[in-house]
């Protein structure tokens, strides 16, 4: 093969690897969840627990990492480590469920960085966990804040300390440690 010609195909196909490698990432869909689907951390079955949850999808899997509880989900997000290779991340929109024990599995999702989050409501997440609870709507997290408490953050806002709290604390409100709204990271 001429040298000219072994440039032009190699040229050619660092071309496509690139192409590929910017293909993979762009977030895919959201995907319905499924009766068999498992919390990335805890190893339950996802159905089998109330509230809303949380989607993950990674750099070369079609398959999103599932979270029993949208706090796993962000905190997933947010350790060194783990999510270097985030390319979507999705959250139930609360506002459209039409239960919080089992809200729907599919057409509800949104990206979990355009959500409104309501923190240290009196709502417990999957397995009973202080919850970051989603809206797609700063109106609708308003109305849920009202009526169950906690205050409403973009997801940038949220500090770390609440999704990671000290032992002993994993389950508290706002309203029983009010220093846990700190302003800290």
């Amino acid at each position: 093969m001429k040298p000219i010609l072994r440039l032009g195909v190699a040229i050619l196909l660092l071309t496509v690897a690139a192409a590929c490698d910017d293909i993979a990432d762009i977030a895919p869909p959201p995907q319905a969840l499924k009766d068999d689907a498992v919390g990335a951390y805890c190893g339950m079955i996802l159905v089998e627990h109330a509230g809303p949850k949380g989607q993950v999808f990674e750099k070369g899997r079609k398959d999103p990492l599932w979270f029993t509880a949208v706090r796993d989900a962000i905190a997933y997000t947010r350790l060194p480590g783990e999510s270097q290779h985030t390319v979507g991340f999705y959250v139930h929109d609360m506002a459209l469920a039409t239960s919080w024990e089992e809200p729907q599995r599919d057409g509800i999702w949104i990206a979990a960085d355009s959500a409104f989050y309501v923190v240290g409501s009196d709502k417990r997440g999957g397995m009973g966990m202080l919850e970051m609870v989603p809206f797609g709507t700063r109106d609708a997290a308003d109305a849920f804040a009202a009526e169950h408490g906690g205050k409403v953050m973009k997801l940038d806002e949220i500090p770390d300390s609440l999704l990671l709290p000290e032992s002993g604390s994993a389950g508290e409100t706002v309203a029983e440690n009010p220093r846990a709204m700190g302003n800290h990271k």
